[in-house]
């Protein structure tokens, strides 16, 4: 079901006051964290769809409960909006404290909403977090920028992530590596290629993939979309979707969920090729049996959609001292480096190598990059994501024109 775009439900806030535990997220004093956060649940709403990353949340409540007390809860979502929808409907109630979500997965589009609707702690929090120091921003910028809005320290970066596409080399020889040969590739293979139905994330994604390449508008796409000719910049978009609609799985009458329902249709052969926001997600699939070992990556030759995903605290969270230290146990190099095992999930690590001891540089140097993984050098061409405001656009006109009895 297509869900109503954030932009629609959030309006114009004022300000928020600041409360005591606004006030605690200023502390930097950790040691008096710890103490404040023992005892505490953390209610981590977050992308409950794939089982590897839900087994590794698991890890991380395991070990913060047993070094710090601290319970952590997953809420599994299916679409993050829902959860920006909730602590909206929160502070509109006037629930500035013990809000219902204490730490959330977000991306960039939800970031900015909740930056637009002062739904996050007012402070930087986040670089006063004793993990915070294995990172480089000037090496990686992304951490400070999530999708082209700065993050004033509002969110702590979680993970790296690049779009890239798996196909079985058992019989696929050359992948098509660019829209126009993708695009003969679906005419001449019928009902082999589908992709997430928006608004999940990987079929949004691949929708500004193909936009990037498309069009010969690009630069309109990293200011806010009300400065562009909406229409003009996507037609190329959607005269390339009604051209491959017919010759989609199922015919274009339906899409799989998300792209754990794509990587199946792989794995039971109704599909060619499946994409998803982590180059290891076949290496890593692979290792547990579920894809043959046949299977391998590729990126476009002009490169692919790449950005880093974060964890963020709501303004009202009633354990902001516990979701403080949860997110510094995220960002340490233990969890950072189990995160990177392509055995374990495979999604590469924020933190600077340079920064880390010699052992834990070691540890992830010594990590294997898996059998279906490309090398650094074959990721190097990435494309910027655009600005988050073409998001809710861009869902609702596939809506309107793909999604009619969905």
């Amino acid at each position: 079901m297509i869900q109503m775009p954030i932009r629609l439900i959030i309006g114009a806030f004022m300000l928020m006051l600041a409360t005591g535990q606004s006030a605690a997220m200023a502390d930097t004093d950790y040691e008096a964290l710890l103490e404040r956060a023992k005892g505490q649940t953390v209610y981590f709403n977050a992308w409950g769809g794939d089982d590897k990353i839900n087994a590794y949340i698991r890890w991380a409540g395991d070990s913060i409960k047993d070094r710090y007390d601290i319970t952590l809860e997953h809420v599994k979502l299916t679409d993050t909006a829902a959860a920006v929808s909730r602590i909206l409907a929160e502070k509109t109630a006037g629930r500035d404290t013990d809000g219902s979500v204490d730490m959330l997965w977000v991306n960039g589009e939800n970031f900015a909403s909740m930056m637009r609707a002062d739904l996050l702690q007012p402070t930087d929090w986040v670089t006063a977090l004793p993990n915070w120091r294995y990172t480089d921003s000037q090496e990686l910028p992304a951490i400070i920028l999530d999708f082209a809005v700065p993050t004033k320290g509002r969110e702590v970066p979680w993970g790296r992530a690049q779009l890239a596409f798996f196909y079985d080399s058992a019989y696929l020889d050359n992948p098509p590596k660019d829209a126009a040969s993708l695009k003969n590739y679906i005419a001449n293979n019928p009902g082999r290629f589908t992709y997430p139905q928006p608004p999940d994330f990987i079929g949004v994604s691949f929708l500004k993939q193909l936009l990037i390449e498309l069009t010969d508008q690009d630069s309109a796409l990293y200011a806010p979309v009300d400065d562009a000719d909406f229409d003009a910049v996507t037609a190329p978009l959607w005269a390339y979707l009604d051209a491959i609609q017919p010759h989609l799985w199922r015919g274009g009458s339906a899409y799989p969920q998300n792209y754990p329902a794509m990587r199946q249709l792989v794995a039971d052969g109704e599909a060619d090729i499946y994409m998803a926001f982590n180059p290891a997600d076949a290496s890593s699939a692979i290792a547990r049996g579920e894809l043959p070992d046949t299977v391998r990556s590729y990126v476009h030759d002009k490169g692919t959609l790449a950005n880093v995903h974060f964890l963020a605290i709501p303004f009202n969270s009633g354990n902001a001292a516990a979701a403080q230290i949860v997110a510094n146990f995220m960002l340490s190099p233990e969890a950072q480096l189990r995160k990177a095992d392509p055995v374990i999930w495979g999604d590469p690590s924020v933190l600077s190598i340079g920064k880390l001891s010699s052992a834990d540089s070691a540890a992830f140097a010594a990590l294997p990059k898996g059998i279906a993984t490309l090398s650094p050098a074959d990721l190097a061409k990435t494309l910027p994501e655009p600005h988050p405001s073409w998001v809710p656009k861009l869902e609702a006109a596939w809506a309107e024109r793909y999604a009619s009895g969905q």
